[in-house]
């Protein structure tokens, strides 16, 4: 996985769908909208996340490599995702997961969906500081 610094702040504690929801939220221009019978998270409009309506899950579009890494290291947490037969990403278990995990691979899952210059404009505030 991804060694981005200071993620997951927001599920140092429990992880739960207001944990992330939190935690996707405070990413830069994230949005969150209906999708089907989920709720989404999206950056400019490119879903980087999405959670069904019973709260106990998300599913998380990030790389293959992330996908196989997660689903090896966690087997019954992280299960790979599938849209028809691509490997779209990994769909995460929230009651048995890693805080420091989810709050990687959702920051991990942004940077995928969202503009090059916003993710370079985010990198430089943090490094900064900001």
């Amino acid at each position: 996985m991804s060694s981005s610094r200071n993620t997951g702040r927001a599920l140092r504690s429990a992880v739960d769908l207001e944990a992330v929801r939190r935690e996707a939220l405070a990413l830069p221009e994230s949005t969150e909208a209906p999708h089907f019978d989920m709720t989404s998270f999206r950056v400019r409009g490119r879903i980087f996340a999405t959670a069904p309506p019973a709260g106990d899950r998300i599913h998380l579009f990030v790389g293959e490599d992330e996908v196989k890494a997660c689903v090896a290291a966690g087997p019954g947490v992280f299960d790979e995702l599938w849209w028809g037969r691509r490997l779209s990403g990994v769909r995460v278990n929230l009651a048995d997961a890693d805080p420091g995990q989810i709050g990687e691979l959702l920051h991990e899952a942004w940077r995928r969906k969202a503009p090059k210059r916003l993710v370079a404009a985010y990198d430089a505030a943090r490094a900064a500081g900001r």
